[in-house]
C-alpha cells in the first residue's frame, strides 16, 4: 500500500506542512540565497522508496526468531555477542598513515595515548602498487596517502615500542598484502611476540580492487591465489588474525548503493570460502576469521539496515550453503569506516556532523570496530587536531550519549525492521544474478558490478544536479565565506630520505641471500606451494617489497582492465 498517496483534506490535522522554503541572504545564510523544497519522492539516500508511515501491516508474516532473534543468536541480526557494547565497547580504531615510518610511528604513538584502543595504518601508493619508494613510477607520491614501506627495515621503524601482543593491527593494503604482514609478522618474531597471540587484520580483499578502488597488480586467478595462501597459511600459524578484511567501503566510496555494497561484499565473501575450501580446507578452520570492513554513509536508517541485513545473509550463507558447524564460522563480524567520500571541502566543519551521524549509524548498527574520519580530509590527510576531534567523536558517543547502554535499540521498530528485511531481499537477489554468471571472479571478467556501480553513480550525480538530493553547502546552502583550515603537507623530503634509506641497505644486506631467497620465491610461483613461507624468508633476507613483487610479476603477470561497454 502506498501510504503517501492517501488523501488528506487541506487544514486537516493530518495536512502536510508546507516544507518548500526559500532563504533570502541575511545573517548567517551567508551572501547567497538558498532553497530547500520538498522533494517530489521521498527516498534514501540510495533511492529506496520511503512510505510516510510504518505500521505492523508492513511485516505481515515477520516471525521474531526467524527474522530477528535475540542478540548473539541466529541470524544475530541483533548483533554478533549477547551483551555487545555493555560487554566490550567497539574498538576505536583511527586509520594513520603518511610520511616516512618515523613520522607514522609517532602519530600511532599520539593515537594510544589519547585513547585509540587499536591501530589502523595506512601505506602510500607506492607501496600500494609494489613499488619501493626509490622507483621512477613513485615520483611525487612517497609518503602523500600514507606510510612509504619497501623492506623490513622501514617495518622495524614503523612499530617500533608498540605493543604488538596487547593492541589488535589493522593494514589497509591488497595486491602486495602477503608481504607486507609478512614484515608484520617477521617484526613481531624479532620482538620476540608469540605468532598465536597477536592479532590484527590484513584488507587483502583483491577482488574490491578490480571492482571499485584498482589498485591491483596481477591478474585474477593469481592474486586469488595469494589471498587463499595468507588465509590458510594464518588458519594454521597465526590463529587469532583475520587475514582478509572484505570491504565495501571503496565499493561504496565509488559511487554504489548501499545494497550494492552489502551485496558485492558478501558475494566477494563467497568467493573467497569458494576458493579456500577448493584448496582443501574445511571451512571451519578458517571462516571463523573471516571479518567484513563496510561503510557509514550519511542515511541514518539505511546504513543501520544494511548492517543488520549483513549478519543475516552471512549467517544463512555459511551455515545453509557453506555447512559450517561451528557458530563462530556463522558471525559476520565488520569494521565501519565513515564516508570519506560525502566529506566536502566546502564548509569542511560540516563534515564533524556527517562523521557523528554516520558514526552513530556504525554503533547503532552493531560495527565491532570503528573509524571516523577528520574534518580536513577533503583538503589533505587530518592533521593532529583533526584526528584528535575525529577520535573524540567515538568517545562522546562511547561515553556520554547512553548509545551503547541497550543491545540493538531500534530493534522492533516498524521502519528498521521492514528495511532490514527489504535490504536482506535485494542483496539475495543480486547474489543471485552474480551466481548465475558463475561467481564473482567471472562476474567481474565480464564487468557486471563494475558497471553497476557506474550506473548508481551517474545516477545519484544526476540527482545533485537536480536538487533532488542535497549536500549542504555544495549544491544548496552555499555561502562565499572563505574559510581557510590548516592542512599536513607532505613534501618531497620524504622520498629523499626513503631512497637514501633504500641505498643504505642495498649496501649492507646479505646481496647473495637476497638473490638466493627471490629464486626461490620466483620458482615456487611456478608451483601450487603456499607461498607465504617463501615471502618470509625473502623479507627475513631484507629483500624489498619492490623485488618480490617484481619477481611475481616476472610468473603472474600483470593485470589491465578491459574496457566495457
Amino acid at each position: 500500500m502506498n501510504k503517501e498517496n492517501t488523501a488528506v483534506m487541506p487544514g486537516s490535522v493530518e495536512a502536510p506542512e508546507d516544507r518548500s522554503v526559500t532563504r533570502k541572504p541575511g545573517p548567517g545564510n551567508g551572501h547567497a540565497a538558498v532553497s530547500a523544497a520538498a522533494p517530489a519522492e521521498f527516498t534514501t539516500l540510495s533511492g529506496v522508496p520511503i512510505e510516510r508511515l510504518y505500521t505492523a501491516a508492513d511485516l505481515a508474516g515477520f516471525d521474531y526468531q526467524r527474522d530477528l532473534a535475540d542478540p548473539g543468536e541466529y541470524p544475530y541480526t541483533r548483533g554478533i555477542h549477547r551483551t555487545m557494547y555493555r560487554g566490550k565497547l567497539w574498538t576505536m580504531r583511527q586509520f594513520s598513515g603518511f610520511g616516512s615510518p618515523e613520522d607514522t610511528n609517532a602519530r600511532l604513538r599520539y593515537l594510544l595515548k589519547q585513547g585509540q584502543t587499536g591501530l589502523s595504518i595506512a601505506f602510500d601508493l607506492p607501496t600500494l602498487m609494489g613499488y619501493d619508494s626509490d622507483h621512477l613510477l613513485a615520483e611525487g607520491e612517497v609518503g602523500k596517502c600514507g606510510v612509504a614501506i619497501s623492506s623490513l627495515a622501514d617495518m622495524e621503524v614503523l612499530l617500533r615500542g608498540l605493543p604488538l601482543e596487547k593492541v589488535t593491527t589493522s593494514m589497509t593494503i591488497n595486491s602486495p598484502a602477503a608481504i607486507i604482514w609478512a614484515m608484520y609478522l617477521v617484526v613481531a618474531e624479532k620482538n620476540g611476540a608469540d605468532w598465536k597471540k597477536i592479532s590484527g587484520t590484513t584488507q587483502n580483499d583483491i577482488l574490491k580492487e578490480y571492482i571499485a578502488q584498482k589498485e591491483y597488480i596481477f591478474p585474477p586467478e593469481p592474486s586469488m591465489r595469494l589471498v587463499v595462501d595468507t588465509i590458510t597459511f594464518g588458519a594454521r600459524e597465526v590463529p587469532r588474525w583475520n587475514p582478509i578484511s572484505i570491504s565495501g567501503y571503496h565499493i561504496r566510496e565509488a559511487g554504489s548503493t548501499a545494497v550494492q555494497e552489502l551485496a558485492f561484499t558478501l558475494r566477494d565473501g563467497m568467493e573467497y570460502v569458494e576458493w579456500v575450501k577448493r584448496a582443501g580446507m574445511d571451512v571451519d578452520e578458517f571462516a571463523p576469521r573471516l571479518s567484513f570492513f563496510f561503510n557509514a554513509h550519511n542515511d541514518l536508517f539505511e546504513e543501520i539496515a544494511k548492517y543488520r541485513a549483513a549478519r543475516k545473509v552471512w549467517a544463512r550463507v555459511m551455515r545453509e550453503r557453506y555447512g559450517a558447524k561451528n557458530p563462530r564460522s556463522w558471525l559476520c563480524r565488520f569494521h565501519t569506516q565513515t564516508a570519506g567520500c560525502s566529506l566536502t571541502a566546502q564548509q569542511p566543519y560540516n563534515n564533524v556532523i556527517r562523521t557523528t551521524i554516520q558514526a552513530l549509524a556504525g554503533v547503532l548498527g552493531g560495527t565491532q570496530s570503528l573509524h571516523t574520519n577528520s574534518l580536513d580530509e577533503a583538503w589533505a590527510l587530518p592533521t593532529e587536531s583533526a584526528v584528535t576531534l575525529a577520535l573524540r567523536t567515538q568517545q562522546v558517543i562511547a561515553h556520554e550519549s547512553g548509545v551503547p547502554n541497550a543491545v540493538d535499540p531500534l530493534a522492533g521498530s516498524y521502519f528498521v525492521e521492514k528495511l532490514t528485511l527489504d535490504t536482506e531481499r535485494a542483496c539475495w537477489d543480486y547474489i543471485e544474478r552474480i551466481d548465475a554468471l558463475g561467481g564473482m571472479v567471472a562476474a567481474v571478467e565480464k564487468g557486471f558490478p563494475q558497471r553497476e556501480i557506474h550506473d548508481a553513480a551517474y545516477v545519484y550525480q544526476q540527482q545533485l544536479e537536480r536538487k533532488e538530493k542535497i549536500i549542504v553547502g555544495v549544491n544548496d546552502f552555499v555561502t562565499d565565506e572563505k574559510r581557510p583550515i590548516e592542512i599536513l603537507v607532505i613534501d618531497d623530503t620524504v622520498a629523499h630520505r626513503q631512497s637514501d634509506k633504500l641505498a643504505e641497505l642495498r649496501k649492507t644486506r646479505d646481496c647473495a641471500r637476497v638473490q638466493s631467497t627471490l629464486e626461490a620465491l620466483g620458482s615456487a610461483a611456478g608451483t601450487d606451494a603456499n607461498l607465504m613461507p617463501y615471502i618470509l624468508e625473502c623479507v627475513r633476507a631484507y629483500a624489498t617489497l619492490g623485488e618480490m613483487c617484481d619477481r611475481l610479476r616476472g610468473v603472474f603477470g600483470t593485470y589491465e582492465e578491459p574496457a566495457f561497454g
